[in-house]
Order: C-alpha cells, then sequence, then structure tokens
C-alpha cells in the first residue's frame, strides 16, 4: 500500500548487534502482554535480539532457563490475554547487592544490556539502582572472575527504559498506566450489573475497589456510574461527613430514585488517619437512615480478564516506543519511562516521575491533602473538580443568580456517551445558574418546537445508557433555519450546545453562516464530537468511538477463538465508519490485524496479491489465524465480497476463509468508561466556556455573539482540549468525503504493519523525545484521555 513520506525514518536506528531483554515486575495489569508483544516484535524487526525474562527480577537473578530468547512466534495470541504471560514475581534477594550482582552476571553472559521494565514505581525504582551500580557490579565480577575485562568493557553501560504497568494509575508524569482502563472496564460493568438489582429493590450498595494509595480507580468510576459518594485516599472528607453523606442519600430518594451507589477506595482515611472501610459505610447508613444496604468488594476481579481496546493500543505504542528510546540511548542518557500525556508519547527521565509519585504519598502523611490532589496531575484533579460539580446539587440561596436560557441537543447518528453528555451539560448549566432545555429528535425535533425545561434529576441515571436518549436526527438547519430563528425567539434561547458527529459540524457550520440574516444565531454556539466513525475535523478523539472499537476488539477476540482447533483460517471482517478508516486501522493495532483496508490509504490488486502471499507464508510456518479488517468504503470495486473470494481462491491448499460484517453493534451498548467520562468531561469544560461566553456578549439586555470565536468545537488536540472556530477548520476537511484532511491515527498504521511482520517505513519524527515532569501544565493543556 501507498506510504507517506515522511522526513525521519527509524531505519536510522538499527538495533543490529544489540541485545534487549524484557520484563514485568511487580503486580500484574491488563495490557503487559501486548506491551511485551511490541518490544519483542519492534526488537527483532530492527535486527536485535529480544529475551524474555521469566518471573521478573526473580528470573534475572536466577538466570538460567528464566532468560529465554524470544521469537516472531513466541509472542503470538497473546495480545488479548489478561495478566502477563511471562510471569511477575516480588524479589527480596534483587533488593540486595548479592543478588543484583547475579543479575548482572546473567545479563552480561547473553549480552544484554538493554532492559525494558513493565512494572510500578517499586519495580522501576529498582532498575534505576541496578543502572548506577552496572558499572561497580561489572568490575567486581571481572574480580571474581565471572566474566573477563573484554566483556565488561564490552557491555560497559546498562540502558533502562520504563512503561508503567498498574491498574493504580498512581504514577506520576504519565495520564493512564498500562492496565487502568481494563480495570474501569471491570468496576463499571459490575457496577451497572448491581445498579439493576439494587433498583428492584430500592438498596443502597457499598463498593470497595482497589487503590490503598491513590484513588484514581474510585473516583473516575463514581464520575462514571454518576455515584452518589465517593471516599479516597487523597482527599479524605471533612469532619461531620457521616451526616452529610446521610443527608445527600436521604435527598436522592426524596427525589424518586429507588437506589444508592457509594464508591469507597480501599486505603480511604478520615483526616485524623482512622480508616474508613467498606462495613463501616454499610453500618452508617443503616443506623442513621435505615436503608437496606449491601456491600461488594471488588477485589482480583479488577486486575483480571482480557485487556480493553485502549489498553492494548495503549501498550503496542508503549512497546515500540521503549525499544526507539533504547536504541537512541548514549551512555549519558537518564533511564527514561515512556509515558503519555494526552494523546501524545513522550519520554520522561524516570527518577523525577518517582521522585514526584513518593512526594504524593509524603503529601498525604504529612496531611497537605490539596497538595497530594495537585501532585496527582491536573488529570486527577479535573476528575475531582467535575464529580463534585455533578454529584452535588446546590442549594437556590448557592446559586449563581443567570437568566440566560442554554439548549441542548444531539445531532447524526446515536453514539455512546451522547447521554454522559448531556447530563454533564444539564447539571453543570444549572450549577452555572441557567435554564436548561433538552431538544428532542436534534433539528428536526428543534423546528418542530420539542423543546422542553430539563431538570438536576431528569438526568440521572444518564451515564451508562447507550444511544441518545434525547432521540438525534441527520437533518441539517437550513432548509428550515426560519422555523429554527422562531423557536429561538419563542424560548428566549441565548447558547447552543450540539452533541454529534459530522452533521452536527455541518450544521454548526450552517447556523454561524446564517447569522447575517437571523440575529437569532449570534449567540455562544458549541459542538461536541460524538460519532463513532471518530471523522470530525479537530478533534483527535469523539465520544463513542472507544466504544465501538471495544466492539470490535471483542468480537474479533471471539471470531479468532472460533477457529481454534481447527485447520488454518482467515477472518474478513467489514467495519463501519463511513470512509473514515479509523475503526478498520485502530481496531486492526488492537485486536492483531494482518492487514486493514481503508480509503485514505488507496490499495490496489497487487497490494491484496501482496496480503495474500504474505499470510499465506506465515500459515505455513506458525501462524494458525488471520485476521484482515475492511472499512465499509475502503473502495467501490474492491469490497468486501471480493476480498473475501479473492483470499479463498489465492489461499486454496494453505487456509480457508470466513467473512463477517459487523454493522450496527458497533453503534450500540453501554458506554465504555472512557467515553463516560471524555463525554462528561468535555461537557463540563463546554458549560463553562459557554457561560464565560454570555457573560462577555452580554450588553444593554441582551445576548450578542457574531464573531468567529464564539462558534466553536471542542476538541481533543495531541494534549491539550481547545475551542476552535469552526469557520476556521472549513479548510481542514473533506467535505465530498466527511473526513478531516489530516488524521493523526495515520501515523499508527505502520506500527501495525511491523507488529503484522510487514517490511514498511515508521515515522518516528513524532515520537517523544526526553522531558522534564511538568507540576503545573498551563490551564488549557488538561487534555488527559481519562
Amino acid at each position: 500500500m501507498a506510504q507517506p513520506d515522511h522526513k525521519k525514518f527509524f531505519e536510522n536506528l538499527s538495533g543490529a548487534g544489540k541485545a534487549i531483554a524484557v520484563l514485568t515486575s511487580g503486580g500484574d495489569a491488563q495490557g503487559m502482554n501486548a506491551a511485551v508483544r511490541a518490544v519483542v516484535r519492534m526488537g527483532i524487526y530492527v535486527g536485535a535480539k529480544v529475551y524474555f525474562i521469566h518471573e521478573g527480577y526473580q528470573g534475572m537473578v536466577d538466570g538460567g532457563d528464566n532468560i529465554e530468547e524470544a521469537t516472531w512466534e513466541s509472542v503470538s495470541s497473546m495480545l488479548q490475554v489478561g495478566g502477563t504471560v511471562i510471569g511477575s514475581a516480588r524479589c527480596k534477594e534483587f533488593r540486595t547487592h548479592e543478588g543484583r550482582l547475579k543479575a548482572a552476571r546473567n545479563l552480561v553472559q547473553r549480552g544484554v544490556t538493554n532492559l525494558c521494565v513493565i512494572g510500578g514505581d517499586g519495580s522501576l525504582t529498582g532498575a534505576n539502582l541496578f543502572r548506577e551500580e552496572w558499572s561497580g557490579l561489572l568490575e567486581e565480577l571481572v574480580q571474581q572472575g565471572d566474566i573477563d575485562a573484554e566483556a565488561a568493557e564490552k557491555y560497559y553501560a546498562l540502558h533502562i527504559v520504563g512503561m508503567v504497568g498498574s491498574i493504580d494509575n498512581d504514577f506520576c508524569g504519565t495520564d493512564m498506566t498500562i492496565g487502568t482502563d481494563s480495570a474501569l472496564h471491570r468496576i463499571i460493568e459490575v457496577v451497572d450489573a448491581i445498579m439493576t438489582t439494587a433498583q428492584s429493590h430500592q438498596r443502597t450498595f457499598v463498593l470497595e475497589v482497589m487503590g490503598r494509595h491513590c484513588g484514581y480507580l474510585a473516583l473516575v468510576s463514581a464520575l462514571a456510574c454518576g455515584a452518589d459518594w465517593v471516599l479516597i485516599p487523597e482527599m479524605p472528607p471533612e469532619d461531620g461527613w457521616e451526616d452529610q453523606m446521610c443527608q445527600k442519600l436521604s435527598e436522592t430518594r426524596s427525589r424518586g430514585s429507588r437506589l444508592n451507589i457509594i464508591i469507597v477506595a480501599e486505603g480511604s482515611l478520615d483526616r485524623h488517619g482512622k480508616a474508613i472501610t467498606s462495613s463501616y459505610v454499610k453500618d452508617l447508613v443503616v443506623q442513621c437512615l435505615g436503608f437496606d444496604t449491601r456491600v461488594t468488594i471488588l477485589g482480583h476481579v479488577q486486575r483480571g480478564g482480557t485487556p480493553s481496546a485502549f489498553d492494548r493500543i495503549l501498550a503496542s505504542r508503549m512497546g515500540v516506543e521503549a525499544v526507539l528510546a533504547l536504541l537512541e540511548t548514549t551512555a549519558n542518557t537518564p533511564a527514561c519511562v515512556v509515558s503519555l500525556s494526552g494523546n501524545q508519547s513522550v519520554r520522561l527521565p524516570l527518577m523525577e516521575c518517582v521522585q514526584m509519585t513518593q512526594e504524593v504519598q509524603k503529601a498525604m502523611d504529612e496531611k497537605k491533602f490539596e497538595e497530594a490532589v495537585k501532585l496527582r496531575g491536573r488529570s486527577f484533579e479535573n476528575n475531582l473538580r467535575t464529580y463534585k460539580l455533578l454529584a452535588h446539587r446546590k442549594t437556590e440561596s448557592e446559586l449563581p443568580h443567570s437568566s440566560f436560557n442554554v439548549a441542548v441537543l444531539n445531532v447524526g447518528a446515536p453514539a455512546a456517551g451522547m447521554n454522559a453528555a448531556v447530563r454533564s451539560a444539564v447539571r453543570v448549566g444549572i450549577s452555572e445558574g441557567h435554564t436548561m432545555f433538552a431538544v428532542n429528535d436534534g433539528f428536526e425535533g428543534f423546528y418542530n418546537g420539542q423543546i422542553k425545561e430539563i431538570k438536576w434529576g431528569d438526568v440521572g441515571g444518564w451515564t451508562g445508557q447507550g444511544g441518545s436518549l434525547l432521540g438525534t436526527k441527520r437533518t441539517l438547519p437550513a432548509k428550515h433555519i426560519e422555523k429554527i430563528a422562531e423557536q429561538m425567539r419563542k424560548h428566549n434561547i441565548n447558547a447552543l450546545l450540539i452533541i454529534g458527529g459530522f452533521e452536527a459540524f455541518e450544521c454548526l457550520l450552517q447556523l454561524c453562516e446564517a447569522r447575517p440574516s437571523f440575529e437569532e444565531f449570534c449567540i455562544p454556539l458549541c459542538m461536541l464530537p460524538a460519532t463513532i466513525s471518530n471523522n470530525v475535523p479537530g478533534t483527535d478523539l469523539s465520544i463513542g468511538a472507544d466504544t465501538a472499537l471495544n466492539a470490535i476488539v471483542e468480537t474479533c477476540d471471539r471470531i479468532k477463538q472460533s477457529a481454534s482447533g481447527t485447520k488454518r483460517r482467515v477472518f474478513i471482517i467489514e467495519t463501519m465508519g463511513g470512509y473514515c478508516g479509523y475503526l478498520a486501522s485502530v481496531g486492526g493495532l488492537a485486536s492483531g490485524a494482518d492487514a486493514a483496508y481503508i480509503y485514505e490509504e488507496p490499495f490496489d490488486i497487487r497490494d491484496l496479491q501482496a496480503n495474500v502471499e504474505h499470510l499465506t507464508e506465515k500459515m505455513k510456518t506458525s501462524i494458525q489465524r488471520g485476521l484482515v479488517l475492511r472499512n465499509e468504503n475502503s473502495n467501490e470495486n474492491y469490497t468486501t465480497d471480493f476480498i473475501y473470494q479473492l483470499y479463498t481462491e489465492e489461499g486454496k491448499g494453505v487456509f480457508d476463509c470466513r467473512k463477517n460484517v459487523l454493522g450496527h453493534m458497533q453503534q450500540g451498548g453501554a458506554p465504555s468508561p472512557f467515553d463516560r467520562n471524555f463525554g462528561t468531561k468535555i461537557s463540563a469544560k463546554a458549560m463553562q466556556w459557554i457561560s464565560k461566553k454570555l457573560k462577555e456578549t452580554y450588553r444593554q439586555g441582551r445576548v450578542f455573539a457574531n464573531t468567529e470565536d464564539s462558534c466553536c468545537l471542542l476538541g481533543m488536540r495531541r494534549r491539550a482540549l481547545i475551542f476552535q472556530p469552526v469557520m476556521q477548520l472549513k479548510d481542514e476537511t473533506d467535505f465530498v468525503h466527511r473526513i478531516p484532511k489530516e488524521q493523526w491515527w495515520l501515523k499508527l498504521r505502520p506500527l501495525m504493519k511491523i507488529l503484522a511482520k510487514y517490511k514498511t517505513s515508521y515515522d518516528v519524527s513524532d515520537s517523544g523525545q526526553l522531558e522534564h515532569v511538568v507540576r503545573n501544565r498551563p490551564k488549557e493543556s488538561d487534555a488527559s484521555a481519562i
């Protein structure tokens, strides 16, 4: 397939003659196997020898069969497996000088001077100490006669790159650690299941989740399910919290709710350092309110199961980045951690991150809780602020005085997470003092007058609902602009929030262009991207795309599993997305596909033939199953049927073929934790922007906003959430095919090909450069994915 021109390729970074060892240490986390697979395959691809170190540092100390050379095939079929297949163990011996001396000898004997460590802060700190002692350890080994002076000179420096694998997301410097998103999936699956039984019996449930020193899982799951109360170690509740909590639960019930959810992190404490257990919270609710209350402790369920699409992609990207970092390192380069900031790979000095992580615990020990929250990073801080804003309803006297009416509507196809965004908008709007209006059935409902006020309690329980509860249509406003303007006048709408996909973008453009003729549209207008296709210009990610990716990956896992124990088989799978190849490409990376055909990367019969031959060659060796994804509009002639028939014919005698069209199952289902939180957070940010614009543009008793910057799309660009005027995004858009002209994820396609054993060019001009940990990022840069 055609490759884009890039300035800097990794071909300049040869791994010939180098040996890389990969180990997983400390607690296991879903996605570790994807990281191991990426390190092994990228390492082999660049010409390095790659070794597994089984059982973590214990295996490094014991040596022997624990350090085993990896092959391309040895990491097949492990992408979808939870935990770590190379094992992990806590090792007391490695903490001693003698243990590290044994480990050094075992590595030198195999010529390993590049170490990729996947673990938590303890594992990474141990790796850094090992690196600092390395030259001294080699001198001792020479003196003892275990290695010769030539070997000591040849292997004089040890290079370390870390990847953080921890479900707690407790490591400073990265927005997300490998395993966190999958753990959130496990928690949200349980919460969604519990909410149905709680509703039936009018019960209160207290859920205890992991997080001995970090409340990230508790906080984000509370945000994702709309929990009534959350308790986390970083921000112990004020004295008297027991009465406040019971009052809140009682108020929720009095407004018609049939259930309450309380989430407790296992390490929760009060202001005096006394543990707050789930059983204590249960007894409190029973004694004070007499509610039927149950406790569910999730425990190690959170560590188990298959990794989510997000964790597979994160781990694959980080694994490749780790190998590139090792190839570029010199004797003077400090040990680094490969990290995620927004949607961008970064490299940070390992010890700066460890030091900052330890400072969080120190601040908590010294009861400096505000400081602890700040040290966790802007993502954590923003999650906490958003949760407080949405969970705790202000009294009439606390609300700011405002006479503004703000309408919210969905446009285009439904996308999981839309309802979470609407809930967030309504509640933040009410907290800002506005009167909120809901429009049913998009702009079709708008011109028909389907507009009504929506209250705080009306959106209770919306976060976990799939589809669009407001109703959504693809109708554009241009043909009905006069009727819509009339409804705007009738309801005195002062601002509009549109949540939707490419149609929503077109709607906003049409409203903006109608401003000279209709003053009703001279108000703040904002759009949130929500579409499974992820084809909206001005944003790297859209609400709903993550849920669709998980549906694709889960189905691909099942389809591949259906062929286990049978003869060699290749599956041709068609995904949605219109002309946008995001789902096919990123879904292919997450499910270990051999090829993904998309419109953005033109292909011809020679490419198809080359793919078949490549797959045939792999099938003849050891691979038993192949996976090929095709975007629905990738090519009008090379249809899914054509590709299926071609592979069937050309693969005769080697493999047989099956095809699946995934269809609308990609659009359905409950939203993923990512989509719930992304929708919730960007919607809250959008409402705050609307409030600010309303104040700025209110003059002489009316709102008048006709500048380009009052009609914006809120999107995530690399590391930042940015409000972009839609008129400026027109030049970035291919309106015929309904896609942006530039798409960041195209840079991930060579990664998928490399991991599928194709020879290709991988652009490293965008790969992470070593940076320093920033304690307080600028305000606009809070763009954490979750």
